[in-house]
């Protein structure tokens, strides 16, 4: 089984080894990991939010580093598994001591991602399938106040070094808050968490929800009324030095910004000029923004969370259909993928939850409803094959299938966002170039989700490194990158609600460099695809996709540094 991969190198360590121990003392001492991975299944526990408990990672991190340090101290790494394995757990773990040594656990305020995002999360992913587990749920969430407490003491230490999240982030955190709050329910959103428990432990359970729910009411007061005062008049930007460190984190690279930042503009250029064909065959004579105005308003769509629920997993199924033995073969634990509906107060963008280790939870894509009752297919279509299928599913079940063969570490905690982000971008690709997309709406929500990526490393870069609107942008033209320049650029060109580019914009400002892997990412995967398939005819051999996919998949997690020659050799 997976969750016992740390027993299966026999004779002495190994970085696969080391790494595979890694994986099993974090869960323990980090029980959300532990949830997201399925290890543990007994515990009840939450992770302690604290600067102490914040500290016990980075530790743990370290730890880590010297035993891989004194291994190859002792002599060479000879397999090449084994080699690529410490590759990422160095440059993995180094990432993340070097952001936990500037201080960002004591900060980390932002609208998705942050301690308290990622505990609600957790209880998304817990079994309910019997008593017992509803049971233990419950316990769980009668240490959600504590764990708040907790998140507070470590953003306390933050006010005494002087260490804040903007403003911005404090305020979209706070509303977050007052959507979990507010419910008919008793208990706000833990209160619905609970409602489909058994009968004869409802009222027991919506107790606890109730108590969880009045620490996050102590919180969201206290980060109105406390913190954010203190926080006035810290940037929204990072500045180049924290960004670089941001970047290294999210891409497993160090990127010569500058290089990104005009590579990412021609691909802005190409990108308008692709939609003003495809907004054409939408609406003779539309520009793209009334096109796409035009298809959220009159194109066809799903009225319903029920309705658009079951449009999505068929959508799925539809995809594993036509592309299982043709492109892809994918083993039996693969070809499930749920389609769900988010909590309310999530951020606006969709995600993927992936499967556990013994795949008893299948891999979930999430849609955020945002308290919509109709849902436009336009651009439904290709952010179901970027989160679902061939994407983020694909990926990271096949990585959990492969466990066996690398170490869970490869396939789960070292996940690179960029790499993850960038195939699930280059997935959207591969079905367009599948003719997936010859709708003309489907296919214009697609190239506008491809703009929406060029647009995030514009912005994103511009925003942090303080960059300027380049000579030849059509908005702006050499005026600074301010976050509300910004945001009006980004409304310009991007066809999207405004509730969700607002929510984007806070995202980038309060997750610097995250945003940029998925078209830096996808540059990474098609130029591993374009020198294989090139190795591949000068050797007079026909480049076989379907089998360049599949090994592509199942070497496990790399940075964009080494992404590239590893893709290239296949």
């Amino acid at each position: 089984m997976a969750h016992e991969l740390n027993d299966r190198h026999a004779g002495g360590s190994t970085p696969r080894r080391i790494a595979d121990a890694h994986v099993h003392a974090l869960a323990e001492i980090d029980p959300l990991t532990a949830v997201y991975l399925g290890l543990n299944p007994e515990d009840d526990r939450l992770t302690d939010l604290s600067p102490a408990g914040t500290g016990a990672l980075a530790d743990l991190a370290r730890r880590t580093l010297a035993e891989l340090d004194a291994l190859e101290a002792s002599g060479p790494v000879d397999e090449e598994e084994e080699r690529r394995c410490a590759r990422l757990l160095r440059e993995r773990l180094t990432a993340e001591i070097a952001v936990h040594e500037a201080g960002e656990d004591f900060r980390s305020v932002r609208n998705l991602g942050s301690p308290v995002h990622n505990t609600r999360e957790m209880f998304t992913l817990l079994p309910t399938d019997t008593d017992q587990d509803w049971l233990r749920l419950g316990r769980r969430l009668a240490r959600f106040p504590a764990a708040m407490a907790q998140y507070r003491q470590t953003l306390e230490e933050g006010l005494r070094r002087g260490l804040f999240s903007a403003p911005r982030q404090v305020d979209t955190m706070v509303g977050q808050f007052d959507e979990w709050i507010e419910s008919e329910r008793p208990g706000g959103w833990f209160g619905e968490l609970v409602g489909p428990a058994p009968e004869d432990l409802r009222e027991q359970l919506t107790a606890t929800a109730v108590e969880a729910t009045g620490s996050l009411v102590e919180l969201r007061d206290w980060l109105r009324d406390v913190y954010g005062p203190a926080a006035q008049g810290t940037p929204d930007a990072m500045g180049r030095e924290r960004y670089t460190r941001w970047v290294r984190y999210w891409t497993g690279a160090d990127l010569d910004l500058d290089e990104a930042y005009r590579w990412a503009w021609e691909q802005f250029h190409e990108l308008d000029a692709q939609m003003r064909v495809e907004a054409e065959k939408v609406l003779p004579g539309a520009t793209p923004m009334q096109a796409m105005k035009w298809l959220e308003t009159e194109g066809p769509a799903i009225r319903g969370e029920q309705e658009v629920q079951e449009y999505l997993q068929d959508l799925m199924d539809r995809a594993i259909n036509d592309l299982q033995g043709v492109h892809f073969d994918l083993a039996d634990p693969l070809l499930k993928v749920e389609s769900r509906i988010a909590p309310p107060g999530s951020a606006a963008a969709p995600y993927y939850t992936q499967p556990s280790l013994d795949f008893s939870r299948p891999g979930r894509t999430w849609l955020p409803t945002l308290g919509r009752e109709a849902f436009p297919e336009w651009d439904l279509v290709s952010t179901w094959y970027h989160e679902g299928v061939p994407g983020h599913h694909l990926q990271l079940a096949q990585w959990t299938y492969v466990a066996d063969r690398l170490s869970t570490y490869q396939v789960t905690l070292g996940g690179v966002s960029a790499n993850m982000e960038g195939w699930a971008l280059y997935a959207e690709r591969l079905m367009d170039e599948l003719g997936h997309l010859t709708d003309p709406g489907h296919r214009l929500g697609y190239l506008n989700a491809q703009m929406m990526r060029a647009l995030r490393v514009i912005v994103d870069i511009g925003m942090h490194a303080e960059l300027e609107f380049p000579a030849d942008s059509p908005f702006a033209a050499g005026e600074p990158m301010l976050p509300e320049r910004a945001r009006e650029f980004f409304g310009a060109y991007c066809g999207l609600s405004a509730d969700f580019l607002d929510s984007e914009l806070v995202r980038y400002l309060g997750l610097p460099g995250q945003a940029i892997g998925y078209k830096l990412g996808e540059r990474a995967w098609l130029s591993g695809r374009a020198a294989a398939r090139a190795a591949a005819e000068a050797r007079g051999e026909e480049f076989d996709l379907k089998a360049w996919h599949m090994a592509a998949l199942s070497q496990g997690s790399l940075g964009l540094d080494d992404l590239v020659t590893e893709l290239s050799s296949l």
